[in-house]
């Protein structure tokens, strides 16, 4: 999903762009009028499969080993071999994929087209990258192929993540350009789920319904209510259900991604796409973390002075609201929030990268 702004912009400049990618992602990315070439097992399929050949459970594992069979190996297996062959009949100029798949740069070495890396979050630690780089040489080898020198792969890199989340010296060394993370969604209903705050502050929460054996979403939004402020609430499928909600709290289906009016803190899990949004918007954060990538997206909000970490385990709904109490009234948080937002408003828009990769790929292809 990180990459639908580019081919967005790609396809508005008259090339053609098409996704090799598991079946269940066509429902996203057909009715946005990309061809889509299906590839390889949906999630539960590699993860299962990952779970067979190691006997763990992955889903909220940190481990590297597991971690560089489920991207470098098993992924690579399962397939690699589909998606060149349908590549090579599609036969594109470019190819671009995300940090974690392994399938993207293969490909583009057997065909010897350039390839571009999107790293869509935080470049993991040194050590895992060597994991990473170690399981996927051997898939090289087997396929007559020069494993790549180093991972992230690729000839060149796309850092999503600006510069005041990335860790110290967490960025990578390679060919990189730094273009600017788009949201993609938008709230259904927006004229009657938006909040009218009539002068009070406004606060999105975005937490699953049970965020934590401790903590879940109706207790969080009890204990908001002792604050004088106006609560939107992201509930997914659910908010059709559930009406306009009591007093101030009010209902979206989804994620806004365009009118951010009043909205001056949000409460979520610590996910990427919903990170980026309200930094993109200079909004600071409550983040109740659920696993490891999302504790660390939090600390890293936190670390930029742009937000609260609160680990779920040992959140509660009182903690959350004295948590977004203190955004509110301590202005070093909205200002560190204006920080990153600057950040990310001096990294160049999905249009003027398009522009960059395309002239750098015609240039690669010439010198063939």
């Amino acid at each position: 999903m990180p990459m639908v702004p580019l081919a967005r912009a790609l396809r508005r400049h008259g090339h053609a762009v098409a996704f090799s990618t598991a079946a269940e992602a066509a429902c996203w990315l057909e009715p946005e009028g990309f061809e889509v070439l299906p590839s390889g097992p949906d999630a539960h399929q590699l993860t299962a499969e990952v779970a067979r050949r190691l006997g763990s459970d992955i889903l909220f594992s940190s481990d590297k080993d597991l971690t560089a069979e489920l991207f470098a190996g098993a992924r690579v297996d399962l397939m690699a071999d589909e998606a060149l062959e349908r590549a090579q009949r599609w036969a594109p100029d470019l190819i671009v994929c995300e940090d974690r798949d392994f399938v993207g740069p293969l490909v583009a070495t057997a065909l010897r087209v350039p390839s571009v890396v999107v790293v869509a979050g935080l470049v993991p630690e040194a050590e895992e990258l060597g994991a990473l780089a170690a399981a996927v040489r051997s898939r090289y080898v087997a396929r007559g192929l020069q494993p790549p020198a180093r991972v992230p792969a690729g000839d060149r890199l796309l850092d999503l993540c600006p510069p005041g989340l990335q860790r110290e010296g967490g960025r990578p060394s390679a060919d990189r350009l730094a273009p600017r993370a788009e949201p993609l969604v938008d709230v259904q209903g927006a004229a009657t789920s938006r909040p009218a705050h009539d002068g009070r502050p406004g606060v999105l929460v975005g937490l699953d319904a049970a965020a934590g054996a401790s903590l879940t979403l109706s207790q969080v939004l009890r204990a908001l209510s002792a604050l004088d402020v106006d609560v939107m609430v992201v509930a997914g499928e659910r908010a059709k259900d559930l009406g306009a909600g009591p007093g101030q709290v009010r209902w979206c289906s989804r994620f806004p991604a365009g009118d951010w009016e009043g909205v001056r803190a949000v409460v979520h899990s610590g996910d990427r796409e919903t990170t980026l949004a309200a930094a993109a918007r200079g909004v600071p954060a409550v983040v109740v973390a659920q696993s490891p990538g999302q504790e660390e997206w939090a600390a890293r909000l936190a670390a930029a002075g742009a937000g609260i970490a609160l680990p779920a385990g040992s959140a509660d709904p009182t903690r959350v609201a004295t948590a977004v109490g203190s955004l509110l009234s301590d202005s070093r948080f909205s200002q560190g929030a204006s920080r990153l937002r600057a950040d990310i408003d001096a990294m160049p828009d999905a249009t003027q990268v398009a522009r960059e990769l395309v002239a750098w790929a015609s240039a690669f292809s010439r010198c063939q």
